[in-house]
């Protein structure tokens, strides 16, 4: 059923479950939707279910009541089990309203068996079998133009019942305990968190987002030796062996944190850094979302959907006509000639702007 407005939900909401198993990315650009619903309901309490591993970036949100996660397993038995246990803790909190913020059939599932009497998605055409597990099926009106921004993919479910925020630039909040055990990694990396340096997330998990490593060392290198400024890379647990082989060909000076981090820890790493260089991948997302500012190559997806907004963030992309491809590399094979011909000056080129504008240069005599 199409409903608009609140009329159409309850009267008395006390509790909402918003559902985003999304990647690390779509979490963050959905805190907007977070905001926006707590604003809208302030004395309701907000929880949020996600993947396992992405509650730890919520923590410290004003906004968010409790964080729910689901565990992977991969031996079914044990998947079940966890599955049953997780439903009956959400059970427990006796739901009011459900919100589904992505298409997928397992947010479906949940947002069901969470018990919530009245549960809100959008339309999906493709498994009409989905939509009959919501009590309320929204059917978005088409705009007059494409609307850019990743914040808008879950917005526009919650808009369609008058909940709605002007500001959607996402935000991730980071505890002064968050801040102090990231401050201990660094200084014992040997990275002074009030000097100047600079992330580095070269990886991403679909490779073929992935710019050439060997033009990262480069990159490290030059900013070393023109600008005195080091590098801290950052990853996740399964790119150590990539990023100790990056390490090892830099003559410029740079630490690796890569796999050290929860993604809580991650984000307290990133709210210290002058600015964060990387690929398409969470990392950026994260950075903006704690102040950092940004430089992000860009291939086969569109930067004009997922780039950070402001002045203090900027891209890189090919000089293709074809990119963005929005495919998983040249006829999906997983590699991506606009970027592996992406030469080092045009990343090099807003780096400089960068330091320039910022006034970034340290003496590395001293």
């Amino acid at each position: 059923m199409l409903v608009k407005g609140k009329k159409g939900l309850p009267k008395d909401i006390r509790s909402i479950l918003l559902v985003q198993l999304g990647d690390i990315g779509d979490v963050v650009w959905t805190t907007p939707t977070f905001r926006a619903v707590k604003e809208a309901y302030p004395r309701s309490k907000i929880c949020v279910l996600l993947r396992e591993g992405g509650g730890s970036l919520l923590a410290a949100d004003p906004y968010i009541h409790k964080v729910f996660e689901i565990e992977r397993c991969t031996k079914p038995i044990k998947k079940m089990v966890a599955q049953v246990k997780l439903v009956r803790v959400l059970r427990q909190e006796c739901f009011d309203l459900a919100f589904d913020l992505r298409l997928d059939d397992r947010g479906a599932f949940m947002s069901f068996l969470s018990g919530a009497p009245v549960r809100a998605s959008l339309f999906y055409r493709k498994a009409l079998w989905r939509n009959t597990l919501f009590t309320h099926i929204i059917a978005p009106a088409l705009p007059k133009k494409r609307i850019r921004g990743a914040a808008e993919q879950s917005l526009r479910v919650v808009r369609e019942f008058d909940i709605d925020t002007d500001d959607i630039i996402p935000k991730i909040w980071v505890s002064e305990e968050i801040k102090g055990r990231a401050k201990k990694l660094l200084d014992g990396s040997g990275i002074n968190v009030a000097g100047l340096w600079v992330t580095l997330n070269p990886f991403s998990r679909w490779k073929y987002k992935e710019w050439q490593y060997d033009k990262w060392v480069h990159i490290v290198d030059w900013l070393w030796e023109k600008y005195g400024i080091p590098t801290v890379v950052v990853g996740a647990p399964e790119d150590r062996e990539a990023s100790t082989g990056i390490v090892r060909k830099c003559k410029g000076q740079i630490k690796d944190v890569t796999g050290k981090t929860t993604l809580g820890e991650l984000a307290g790493v990133l709210s210290f850094s002058s600015l964060h260089l990387g690929v398409d991948s969470a990392a950026p997302h994260i950075a903006a979302a704690v102040g950092a500012p940004t430089i992000t190559v860009y291939g086969p997806t569109d930067w004009r959907d997922w780039a950070p907004h402001g002045k203090i963030h900027s891209v890189v992309t090919p000089d293709y006509a074809c990119a963005p491809c929005y495919k998983k590399g040249c006829n999906g094979r997983g590699k991506s000639k606009c970027l592996d011909t992406l030469p080092v000056d045009k990343v090099k080129t807003a780096v400089e702007r960068f330091c320039d504008k910022a006034k970034l240069a340290v003496d590395k005599d001293i």
